[in-house]
């Protein structure tokens, strides 16, 4: 896995002296090597950060281009069909090196940027193309890889993190309120806005086309998912997702480097875990767990790795874990309110004295039903009593709501975030405080589809993989999730939603998949997301120590009344969420201001 960057200058010329210390910025990207291109005119420039996993050699360094050296890329991620592709292209291009980077831009080469709808992996990708004086920068489907872009008449950055954008210091930095309160509302900040006004996120599946002349500029959607509601029987989609499932787990443990995976002992990792071991590729396996908690995970993944006969090792998070908090800030460089920033940061570091890359389940709760509120929605919606279905039409359920009401973890809506913020905010809070919920709902889908659409979109896509991403790469740990195979939710979404999901069974057609397969300990175990026990996240007396002496209310961004009435409870998920922000507030504003 890797960083990349580049500069386009209208006015003027790249400081490549600049330029080389905004690549350092990515080094925990991509530790392997560093490389750079600056255009003849010296006003284009692209860098790299290099963490290797497909030809190690030097001739896979980047930035490369094609052998006219009209086409310059740097890329971020990896291409899982790559030998296919290759095979595909050996008598239209004349092929260097081994590298799925090389394939990128014979593919370009021969379909133009179409060639996009062919690619199967994670990705943000950058094409310098000097013969059509364009740039394109291209973000994965489901947004597993990072890109962020400033831009405005003169100067155009783009960077695979907010640090090294800022570090062009091209730009000035200055909060975005509205994303401010955006990350109240969310847990996270959502595209296209980041938390620094003027810097946006590219949103998964797009990509955006740049005028080399005039920095004019076009955004594209180039995938959507599609969705139809076939009937089909449930040994079929077994049988036909299992292929799948397969398919993607040997291409994404193709590397000329050893493979490991992440365990929990739930559902999807055993899965890839047992998978990896069947084709011939046995890993070595990484948990977390929690001090005292007799729910830790860990316990479970040593019995699935027992049971495998896979090797694994474990660390356990305690209180004093959290001291880890003030690091969160530099790892994930806006704003990020999940419950696992720091276990998952503890993981993968755990992960990363052992080997380059891990598997991880992401996307198997999103495409097979497998959390608490879809079930929750499913079993309101369309539950056959009679009772039900009168209620269901005097109050039909509002699935925005319900999604919003589901995702709070602490719940602000305007009046709320009009208590919390100061006033001098209160013009920046959003009309409709759930605009991303609501832009990504999609009517023309069933209900239950429309939630899972949402969850891919805004759940999975904007606060899940941003999470891995940061937490991994912070510890130069490349994460592949091979359950976010396009093919497989195309698949699913093909079929009626009855055909995959059970009222009393969690990830019905993946349990179908495993339960001959695991212990029956693994298969009956009640499903549980990834979190630690309430007496982790709700020591109110770190709160108050953490909060005392509030920068946020020195800076007069949240009010201290409000702070001080929560503090007065024994519960309250809206403290994680202001502790979060004061944290990064204090690293990227007060400490950097000073």
């Amino acid at each position: 896995m890797c960083g990349i960057i580049g500069q386009i200058k209208i006015d003027g010329e790249v400081d490549q002296a600049r330029f080389l210390e905004m690549i350092k910025t990515l080094e925990h990207r991509g530790p392997d090597g560093e490389g750079a291109f600056f255009s003849s005119d010296k006003k284009n420039a692209l860098g790299h950060s290099r963490l290797s996993f497909l030809d190690l050699s030097n001739s896979g360094k980047q930035p490369m281009s094609n052998s006219e050296a009209t086409v310059w890329i740097s890329f971020n991620g990896e291409i899982y069909n790559y030998l296919e592709l290759r095979e595909e292209l050996r008598f239209d291009y004349q092929f260097v090196t081994e590298s799925d980077t090389e394939v990128i831009l014979a593919a370009y080469q021969k379909w133009g940027i179409d060639f996009i709808s062919r690619l199967n992996g994670m990705f943000a990708i950058a094409l310098l193309d000097e013969k059509q004086n364009k740039l394109h920068l291209i973000r994965d489907r489901f947004g597993i890889k990072p890109l962020y872009y400033a831009i405005n008449d003169k100067e155009l950055v783009f960077a695979s993190e907010l640090k090294a954008i800022l570090a062009s210091k091209s730009f000035p930095r200055e909060l975005n309120k509205s994303a401010v309160a955006d990350y109240f509302v969310y847990r996270y900040i959502p595209s296209p806005k980041t938390i620094w006004e003027g810097i946006n996120k590219l949103p998964p599946a797009n990509y955006i086309t740049v005028d080399l002349k005039d920095l004019s500029h076009k955004t594209v959607c180039y995938w959507e998912l599609s969705t139809s509601n076939a009937k089909v029987e449930l040994d079929v989609l077994v049988e036909e997702t299992e292929s799948i499932f397969k398919k993607s787990v040997n291409e994404h443990v193709r590397a000329d480097v050893p493979i490991g995976s992440f365990l929990s002992g739930g559902y999807d990792s055993s899965a890839l875990a047992l998978w990896m071991k069947e084709g011939g590729k046995p890993p070595a396996t990484f948990s977390i767990g929690f001090e005292n908690w007799e729910k830790s995970e860990h316990y479970y993944a040593k019995t699935v790795a027992d049971y495998l006969g896979l090797k694994n090792k474990a660390v356990v998070a305690s209180a004093e874990s959290l001291n880890l908090l003030k690091r969160m800030p530099e790892v994930y460089d806006e704003p990020i309110a999940d419950i696992s920033i720091v276990p998952t940061f503890m993981v993968s570091q755990l992960a990363r004295k052992e080997v380059k890359a891990v598997f991880s389940g992401e996307g198997a709760d999103e495409i097979f039903g497998g959390y608490t509120w879809q079930h929750d929605f499913f079993n309101q919606t369309y539950n056959k009593s009679w009772v039900q279905k009168v209620k269901n039409i005097f109050k039909p359920k509002n699935s925005v709501e319900f999604y919003a009401q589901s995702m709070a973890m602490g719940w602000f809506d305007s009046s709320e975030l009009k208590q919390l913020l100061h006033p001098n905010l209160h013009a920046s809070i959003p009309k409709d405080v759930h605009w991303f919920y609501r832009s990504n709902f999609r009517k023309e889908l069933s209900p239950f589809k429309a939630i899972q659409h949402m969850d891919i979109k805004c759940f999975m896509g904007e606060l899940v993989l941003t999470k891995i991403d940061r937490a991994s790469m912070a510890n130069s740990l490349e994460v592949r999730v091979p359950f976010l195979d396009h093919r497989l939710f195309e698949k699913i979404f093909s079929v009626e939603e009855t055909n995959y999901i059970d009222q009393n069974q969690t990830k019905k057609v993946l349990f179908e998949t495993l339960k001959d397969k695991l212990p029956s300990e693994i298969l009956q175990r009640k499903k549980q997301g990834f979190v630690g026990p309430d007496s982790y996240y709700m020591n109110m007396d770190f709160y108050r120590k953490e909060l005392g002496n509030c920068n946020l209310v020195r800076f007069n961004i949240v009010q201290k009344e409000y702070i001080d009435n929560l503090l007065k409870e024994s519960y309250s998920w809206k403290l994680w969420k202001i502790l979060i922000f004061e944290k990064w507030f204090t690293h990227w504003v007060v400490n950097l201001e000073n």
